[in-house]
C-alpha cells in the first residue's frame, strides 16, 4: 500500500471511530431517557400512592443539575420573576420585606422610594388582609405571591398602623421595584470617595459611572474605594463596563472559554474611560465573587488598583440562560472565565471550600504564576489573593446572637415607634441611658447570650465530668465561673460597644432605609479605615 492510500485509509478509520463514538454516545442517551419513561410510566400505573409525575420529573431534574456544580439550576416557568431580578435587579410588587407574626404578617423592611414607601407604610406595621385574604391563615410565601406580581395593579390592604395603632385601607399600585446596583455613594473623608456596590444588573454600571463623576466634581478626591465585599455577581457585561470606567477603551478585561466554541468570548472594553488616573482601592472579602472577580482580577492584572482585604470567594464560572420548552429554563455553566493575565480564578477543587463556600487552602504545588501588565507576579489558584491583606472585624457571639434572633431588628422597631426622627445617619448616637434600656429589654428575650470563653467553660466542665476530676478542680472552678458566667446583660455589656454599633445601625435602617444603614455602617468599618490608611501600590 502506497503513501496515500495509507493516509486515506488512517483518515477513514478515524472518521468511522468518530462516527461509531458519536452514535455510541447517542445510544446511550437514547437508552437512559427510554429507562426513564419506563420507570416514570411503571410508578404512575402501579404506586400504592397517586403520584404527581410532573413534580416527580422536576426532582429528577433537579437532583440531575445538582451533581455537576453549585451553579447549574432548573428554572421552571413559575419562577421566571426569579431570571429578571436576577438579570434586572427589578420586580414587580410594592418593596416591601415581611415576616410572619401572631395574627398576620409584619412589615419586616420598607424599600425606599417603593410603592408602600410612597403608601405611608412602615416596618412594624401588621397586614391583615391582602386583597380581602385574611394573612393570619396564609405563610410568608402564599401573602409574598400576592404582593409581587404584574406592575400596574391595585392590591388593597388593611394595615394595622404600627404608630397610633389604627386599622386602615390602603390601596397600593404595584410598580417595577428596582435594587440599585449601587447601594450607597460618598466621601468618607476630606479626600476619598467611596462606592458600595452590592450586585451587577443591567445598566448598574452607568450608576457607578454616575457616582465616580460627581464624586470628582469636588475636586478635593485623591482616592477612590469601591467596595466589593459581599458582592456575589451578577451580568458579565456589566463588570467589563464598570471596568471600563478605568483603563482605556479597548482594553482586554477578560476572557470566557468553554467546550462548545460559540460560548467562547473575549471581552474589550468599549466606552471611553471616566478617570485612567485616580488612585483605585477594590475592597474584596470571601463573598466577593464572579463579576466582583473579574472586576477585582482586572483592575489588578492591568496594575489600575490596590486590592484590599482577604481572597475572593472563587467562582470563575460563566453561567447562560437558555430555553428547554415550555417557558422552562435552565441556567448552567458553559465556561470559565481568565483574567487579562490568563488567571483563571475558578477553585481548582469544589470540595475544598471553607464552611461559608469560599476558596479553601491550596497546595502551593496547584498554585501557577502570572504577571500583570507591569511585572508584578500573582497567582491562579482559585479566587483573587489581595494586594494588601486586611482581616474584617469578627463580631462576638452574643452580638451574633442578637442579630440572628432579630432582637435588634424587632428594638429598632419599638425605637422608631417612640421616636419620631433621628439624627442623620453619619451623626447619629444612642446614649448610654437609650443602650440600657435595650438591655432592659433583650433580658427579656431568648438568646443564646454565652461569649466563646463561656461556652469553652461548659466543654471543659463537660469533659471534666467525663474524667472524674470535677471534685479535683471544685475549688478553682468556682472562682473561674464566676468570672466566665456573665448572663445576659452582664455578656451584652463587656461587647457593649459593638453591639450598640449594630443597634444604632438597625435604627438607622428604620428612617433611612439601606442607604443609611450603609452610611452608618462605615462609621465603625475597622476594615475600611484600614484600606483607606494603607499604602498603595505604586504603577
Amino acid at each position: 500500500m502506497n503513501t496515500k492510500l495509507r493516509s486515506l485509509a488512517f483518515a477513514a478509520a478515524l472518521l468511522l471511530a468518530s462516527v461509531l463514538t458519536a452514535q455510541s454516545r447517542e445510544f446511550k442517551a437514547g437508552k437512559s431517557l427510554d429507562i426513564q419513561f419506563s420507570v416514570l410510566r411503571e410508578l404512575s400505573l402501579f404506586y400504592v400512592d397517586t403520584i404527581q409525575v410532573d413534580k416527580l420529573v422536576q426532582t429528577g431534574i433537579n437532583a440531575m443539575v445538582e451533581s455537576l456544580d453549585p451553579y447549574t439550576v432548573y428554572i421552571p416557568e413559575e419562577d421566571e420573576e426569579s431570571i429578571e431580578l436576577l438579570t434586572t435587579g427589578s420586580y414587580g410588587g410594592i418593596g416591601a420585606l415581611i415576616k410572619k407574626v401572631d395574627g398576620g404578617v409584619e412589615i419586616s423592611e420598607i424599600y425606599e422610594n417603593s410603592p408602600a414607601a410612597k403608601a405611608g407604610l412602615v416596618a412594624g406595621d401588621i397586614i391583615l388582609r391582602i386583597d380581602s385574604l385574611p394573612t393570619a391563615g396564609l405563610n410568608v410565601e402564599q401573602c409574598s405571591s400576592k404582593m409581587k406580581g404584574t406592575p400596574g395593579v391595585v392590591v388593597t390592604f388593611v394595615i394595622k398602623k404600627l404608630r397610633g395603632g389604627e386599622t386602615k385601607e390602603i390601596k397600593i399600585a404595584r410598580e417595577r421595584v428596582h435594587f440599585p446596583d449601587v447601594a450607597y455613594w460618598g466621601m468618607v473623608n476630606d479626600t476619598v470617595g467611596y462606592i458600595r456596590i452590592t450586585s451587577f444588573t443591567l445598566d448598574g454600571a452607568k450608576d457607578v459611572k454616575n457616582a465616580v463623576v460627581n464624586l470628582k466634581k469636588s475636586g478635593k478626591i485623591k482616592r477612590l474605594v469601591l467596595d466589593l465585599r459581599g458582592n456575589g455577581g451578577g451580568l458579565l457585561d456589566e463588570a467589563v463596563n464598570i471596568v471600563s470606567i478605568f483603563v482605556p477603551s479597548g482594553t482586554k478585561v477578560v476572557s470566557a472559554l468553554g467546550r462548545q466554541k460559540q460560548t467562547d468570548a473575549i471581552y474589550y472594553t468599549k466606552e471611553e474611560p471616566t478617570d485612567t488616573a485616580l488612585p483605585l482601592i477594590v475592597l474584596v472579602n470571601s463573598g466577593s465573587a464572579s463579576s466582583s472577580e473579574i472586576v477585582a482580577g482586572a483592575l489588578q492584572d492591568l496594575d489600575r488598583a490596590t486590592i484590599i482585604g482577604t481572597r475572593t470567594f472563587g467562582k470563575g464560572l460563566v453561567q447562560s440562560i437558555r430555553d428547554v420548552g415550555y417557558n422552562n429554563k435552565i441556567k448552567l455553566t458553559t465556561a470559565k472565565y481568565y483574567t487579562p493575565s490568563g488567571r483563571c480564578v475558578q477553585a481548582i477543587d469544589y470540595s475544598n471550600r471553607n464552611e461559608d463556600g469560599s476558596v479553601g487552602n491550596i497546595p502551593d504545588s496547584l498554585i501557577r504564576p502570572f504577571k500583570t501588565s507591569k511585572g508584578r507576579v500573582v497567582y491562579d489558584g482559585g479566587g483573587i489573593a489581595p494586594d494588601v491583606k486586611i482581616e474584617a472585624e469578627s463580631y462576638s457571639r452574643p452580638s451574633l446572637s442578637l442579630l440572628y434572633n432579630d432582637i435588634l431588628r424587632d428594638y429598632s422597631i419599638i425605637y422608631f415607634k417612640d421616636h419620631l426622627s433621628i439624627d442623620s445617619p453619619s451623626k447619629f448616637k444612642l446614649s448610654d441611658e437609650e443602650f440600657e434600656k435595650f438591655i432592659e429589654y433583650a433580658v427579656g428575650r431568648e438568646f443564646d447570650h454565652r461569649t466563646a470563653s463561656e461556652v469553652d467553660y461548659d466543654r471543659l466542665m463537660a469533659t471534666a465530668k467525663k474524667e472524674g476530676l470535677i471534685t479535683e478542680l471544685d475549688s478553682g472552678l468556682k472562682q473561674l465561673e464566676s468570672k466566665v458566667k456573665l448572663g445576659k446583660s452582664g455578656s451584652i455589656r463587656i461587647n457593649g460597644k459593638e453591639i450598640k454599633a449594630l443597634l444604632e445601625e438597625e435604627i438607622v435602617n428604620r428612617y433611612y432605609f439601606q442607604r443609611g444603614r450603609i452610611e452608618s455602617i462605615i462609621r465603625n468599618d475597622k476594615q475600611l479605615k484600614e484600606a483607606i490608611g494603607a499604602e498603595l501600590i505604586k504603577f
